[in-house]
């Protein structure tokens, strides 16, 4: 016998035993018994819990709700999920750019293992955040990771109902933000040299130059960008998710007034492809390989300027406060989450003719050679 409602213990195992009232025995049969724990405190949670359930399923005499009893005593189970089960359901759920959790995935995975997520500790964390710095990984990189893998570890505690401290809280790195550096932006010379040489040159890649320059975007976003994406009427580039390349966030998508030189580059993009993605090179089955096509345009800018091809979306938006554009409308162009108050996310933002006319302000425009050689690929 057992001392806990409901029950019997059997060999050292529990059972949930009880007699089904009459008017759910055609739903049931006269008797309920399915096992509960060898753990008597185990045990008498679950048989209190399905107590709940069943009399719920019961109390109307006339709908009585058939059960699978054995499948609720089942739910009630702690889940065990090891690490990457649980962040791979995370990112399934998550509408978000899966890039970054996957690699401060891969990286703790490395050094810590794959175990139950209960079983990590602050050490796991610290030997993390080490491991990073001595692969001379930079301290906000390292914090990124580090953010990473607290979100992942704080949807599993949640969703598996521990009562635990999460390791990566509020974990500290030494000289953090002491290495970080101001990213170098190009003089209007250097953008109109860079402007000439691709919009006259014969190599397609580089002509996300001048589309970078007088648009503000984000590589990933023009290299996975599709021809349907141009509205060549209104002279209008949609930023929009497709299914091989998210958006950073939300307020990244956007449209854009496209100036002169920007549509000049991308009218010579387009005809040297028969694809519908404008850089095909670079879309594969699995995704947009963005990082890629900024390895294979590097060489050439940081030879010619040092610097990167993301310093040309920090001068876009050194060129739109030079030329005293609002802010709302700067983040509006750059798809920047604004860091204004609340009232400037009300409303539709600035529309399109507005846009241009701020736009207009900082078009650049550059006269090169007609373009005789056939455009190829790198």
């Amino acid at each position: 016998m057992s001392h806990i409602q409901y029950t019997i213990c059997r060999s050292g195992s529990y059972y949930y035993n009880r007699r089904v009232p009459k008017q759910a025995v055609g739903a049931y049969g006269p008797f309920i018994r399915v096992a509960l724990s060898r753990c008597p405190t185990e045990a008498q949670s679950y048989a209190e819990r399905l107590s709940y359930v069943l009399e719920g399923a019961w109390r109307d005499p006339q709908a009585v709700q058939p059960l699978d009893v054995a499948l609720v005593v089942e739910g009630f189970r702690p889940k065990s999920y090891v690490l990457s089960e649980i962040a791979e359901e995370y990112l399934s759920l998550r509408d978000i750019n899966e890039r970054p959790s996957r690699l401060a995935l891969a990286a703790f995975l490395a050094v810590a293992g794959d175990r139950g997520v209960r079983d990590y500790r602050r050490e796991d964390a610290k030997f993390f955040v080490h491991h990073l710095t001595k692969r001379g990984k930079k301290t906000a990189t390292v914090r990124r990771r580090i953010n990473s893998m607290s979100a992942i570890l704080n949807y599993a505690y949640s969703e598996l109902d521990v009562d635990k401290r999460n390791p990566f809280s509020r974990l500290l790195i030494q000289g953090e933000g002491q290495d970080s550096k101001t990213r170098g932006t190009f003089t209007t010379d250097q953008l109109l040299s860079g402007y000439e040489q691709a919009l006259a040159g014969s190599n397609t890649l580089r002509l996300l130059f001048p589309i970078l320059g007088e648009t503000g975007c984000r590589l990933a976003e023009v290299v996975g960008l599709m021809k349907s994406d141009i509205n060549w009427h209104d002279q209008i580039l949609h930023i929009r998710p497709n299914d091989k390349r998210r958006l950073k966030t939300p307020s990244s998508e956007r449209s854009i007034p496209l100036t002169p030189t920007a549509l000049k580059a991308l009218k010579l993009v387009t005809s040297g492809t028969d694809s519908d993605w404008l850089f095909p090179r670079y879309i594969k089955e699995d995704g947009c390989y963005a990082t890629h096509a900024s390895n294979a345009l590097r060489g050439w800018m940081h030879r010619e300027w040092g610097l990167t091809a993301h310093s040309l979306r920090h001068t876009f938006r050194d060129r739109l406060r030079a030329a005293e554009v609002p802010v709302e409308v700067i983040d509006q162009l750059g798809g920047w989450s604004s860091g204004l108050n609340a009232g400037s996310k009300y409303g539709a933002g600035y529309s399109m003719e507005h846009l241009r006319k701020f736009m207009d302000r900082v078009a650049l425009s550059c006269e090169t050679p007609s373009v005789t050689q056939s455009l190829v690929s790198l």
